[in-house]
């Protein structure tokens, strides 16, 4: 009997291991060490269809900044978040305000998508144990739970990988109470630099509410490979390039 059960630790232990390192190669692979974009949001609910034009610039998965660059009653508003502080710039009302972190989990620009979801605010292998379920061929669904001290806003997620390129293809969410709360899928891929990218992301919430939801980004430019100025991550950058 304790041959058996060692002998499953040890399967367990390996698959753990093996998830974390799939974890580990898809955030290098998505993130970088730089990272700047130009994307378009289009948001789509019963009220119908609008589109958001945003530039954003990231160091790491600690300090990233956005601003909008359309539409025009939005144009300017700026969003800096240097670790797990975030704040808002309002050039109308020439306000900075910062953002809590029980607001995370809010609707960004009237999006689908979260305050966190925007600014990266939590890391999978840092914030998350992961499981591998499947594996087969250069596909694998993993199941990440937060570890005991980590400030996250979701209960579980599961990750559908495409190993070859180190992206996600699905992913799926779920709340403190194991409900299922939105599906996120990533389509198009192709190569910037060293990087493997999903060219579109598409979030549907999974409430009846909002059964005619739907979030989607896609990226126009990306690239890896130029060094961001460190003035793009400070409280003044808020500001000074709202214009």
């Amino acid at each position: 009997m304790k041959a058996v059960l060692s002998l499953l630790f040890m399967v367990f232990s390996l698959q753990a291991n093996e998830a974390q390192a799939i974890i580990k190669k898809l955030e290098k692979n998505l993130r970088g060490d730089y990272m700047y974009s130009t994307m378009s949001m289009i948001v789509s609910s019963k009220r119908g269809k609008r589109t958001v034009k945003i530039e954003s610039w990231s160091k790491g998965n600690d300090k990233s900044f956005i601003k909008i660059l359309y539409p025009k009653k939005d144009k300017g508003i700026t969003f800096l978040k240097i670790d797990n502080q975030m704040w808002q710039y309002i050039p109308k009302i020439e306000r900075t305000i910062k953002i809590p972190p029980s607001m995370m989990l809010q609707s960004w620009m009237g999006s689908d998508f979260t305050n966190d979801d925007m600014v990266k605010e939590s890391s999978l292998e840092e914030d998350y144990n992961a499981r591998l379920l499947s594996r087969q061929g250069n596909s694998a669904t993993l199941e990440l739970i937060p570890k005991e001290d980590a400030a996250v806003v979701w209960g579980k997620i599961i990750i559908d990988v495409d190993l070859k390129n180190a992206v996600p293809v699905k992913e799926i969410f779920y709340d403190d109470m194991m409900q299922k709360v939105r599906v996120m899928t990533f389509s198009k891929i192709e190569q910037h630099g060293s990087h493997r990218v999903p060219m579109v992301m598409e979030l549907k919430p999974l409430d009846a509410s909002k059964k005619k939801n739907r979030t989607k980004i896609i990226f126009e430019k990306v690239n890896f490979d130029a060094k961001i100025d460190s003035s793009y991550f400070t409280k003044q950058a808020l500001k000074r390039y709202s214009r």
